[in-house]
C-alpha cells in the first residue's frame, strides 16, 4: 500500500446497516484494513456556503469485524468534502428530490476540486431502468410509455411481460402480466397512474427462474463472477430483497461480453460501481446509485470484490 488515504463514505444511518450483508462495510472494511482512514457522513448532512464550498459533519469510524457492533466511533467534525482524497456516494434509493439535491450539491464540490464517485453527475442523468436503452443490442424486447393503449398492444403482442415503474428499486411494484390476465388494466392504472406516470415494460425472460444475475463493474473492471439472484418458489422476482437466493457463479460468455462492452464507456462518464442486472443473457438494468453483492460474490467464490474496488480507488489518488 502506498499513502494513506482520508475516504468519505456517504451511508444510510449506520446503526441501520446490516453488516452482514451491506456491501458498503465491506468496501470500508477493506479501506481500514489497508490503512486508510474511514469517515462517514449522512445525506442530509451536506451543505454548501461561499467560504467553504460543500462541507458535512463527519463521523470518523474503525470497522470492526463483527455485526453488533460493527464500528467503533472516533472523532466527529464538520469537514469540506475537498480535505477528502475520495467521497464515495452509497446512499440508497429512494432517487427523489433530496437525491437529486445531493447530487448538485456533490457537484459543486467536485468542481471545487473533490473526488466524487459516482460522479454526481452521472448518477443524477443516469437513469437506472432507461440507461439499458443506450445498448439495445444487449436488452429484451422493451416498451418504455405511459400509454394505456400503447402498452396493452405490446402485451397483446408479446402475449407474457413484465411491468415496472422506472424509479422502484428492490423488486417494488413489478408484475408480471400475461395477455389474459383478468387484472391486468388495474395493474396498468396503478403502475401509471391512470397514465400519469410513464413506466417499461419487457418481454418475460423464462431464463429468470435460473436467476437474475447481478454482474459487477469496478472502475472499467469486471469482476469475473455474477451472482445469481435466484426466485423463491412462485415468484417471478429475483431480488435478494423479495426473497430471493443469492449464487455467486462465473460469468458466461454473453454476460462477458456486455460487461466489457459497456466498462470503458461507463468508467469514462465517473461511474467507479455499477452493477449489471442480466436475465438470460439480456442485459435488464444498470444500477449505478449503490450497486451491492460484494458480500455474496466475494463469500462464494474468495474473489475479492472491495479489494477490487480499493484497487481502483487507490489508482484514482495518486
Amino acid at each position: 500500500m502506498g499513502t494513506a488515504l482520508r475516504l468519505a463514505f456517504i451511508l444510510d444511518p449506520l446503526d441501520g446497516l446490516k453488516a452482514y450483508k451491506d456491501s458498503s462495510i465491506a468496501m470500508m472494511r477493506e479501506a481500514a484494513a489497508r490503512g486508510h482512514e474511514v469517515w462517514t457522513l449522512q445525506r442530509e448532512a451536506l451543505a454548501w456556503h461561499p467560504e467553504r464550498g460543500v462541507y458535512a459533519r463527519a463521523l470518523r469510524i474503525r470497522p470492526l469485524a463483527g455485526d453488533h457492533p460493527w464500528y467503533e466511533a472516533g472523532e466527529c467534525a464538520s469537514v469540506a468534502l475537498v480535505d477528502f482524497d475520495a467521497v464515495l456516494m452509497r446512499q440508497d434509493p429512494p432517487f427523489d428530490f433530496e437525491y437529486v439535491a445531493a447530487t448538485w450539491l456533490l457537484e459543486r464540490a467536485a468542481a471545487g476540486g473533490a473526488r466524487v464517485f459516482n460522479d454526481p453527475r452521472a448518477i443524477r442523468d443516469h437513469s437506472e431502468k432507461l440507461a439499458i436503452t443506450e445498448f439495445p443490442q444487449f436488452t429484451a424486447t422493451t416498451l418504455v410509455a405511459r400509454d394505456a393503449d400503447e402498452i396493452n398492444a405490446f402485451i397483446d403482442e408479446l402475449g407474457d411481460v413484465v411491468l415496472k415503474p422506472l424509479d422502484g428499486m428492490g423488486g417494488s411494484q413489478i408484475f408480471r402480466v400475461r395477455a389474459d390476465d383478468p387484472n391486468r388494466n388495474v395493474i396498468l392504472e396503478t403502475l401509471t397512474q391512470e397514465g400519469a406516470r410513464t413506466i417499461m415494460a419487457q418481454r418475460y425472460l423464462p431464463a429468470i427462474r435460473e436467476g437474475d444475475k447481478r454482474v459487477l463493474i469496478l472502475g472499467g473492471q469486471v469482476v469475473p463472477y455474477a451472482l445469481a439472484r435466484i426466485p423463491k418458489a412462485g415468484e417471478t422476482r429475483g431480488n435478494l430483497a423479495a426473497g430471493g437466493r443469492g449464487v455467486a457463479m462465473p460469468l458466461t460468455e454473453r454476460e462477458r461480453e456486455i460487461a466489457e462492452t459497456l466498462a470503458p464507456v461507463l468508467w469514462a462518464r465517473g461511474l467507479l460501481v455499477v452493477g449489471l442486472d442480466v436475465i438470460g443473457g439480456h442485459l435488464t438494468e444498470i444500477n449505478v446509485t449503490s450497486p451491492t453483492c460484494f458480500v455474496e460474490i466475494t463469500a462464494q467464490t474468495g474473489f475479492s470484490v472491495p479489494g477490487l474496488l480499493l484497487d481502483q480507488v487507490e489508482a484514482a489518488c495518486p
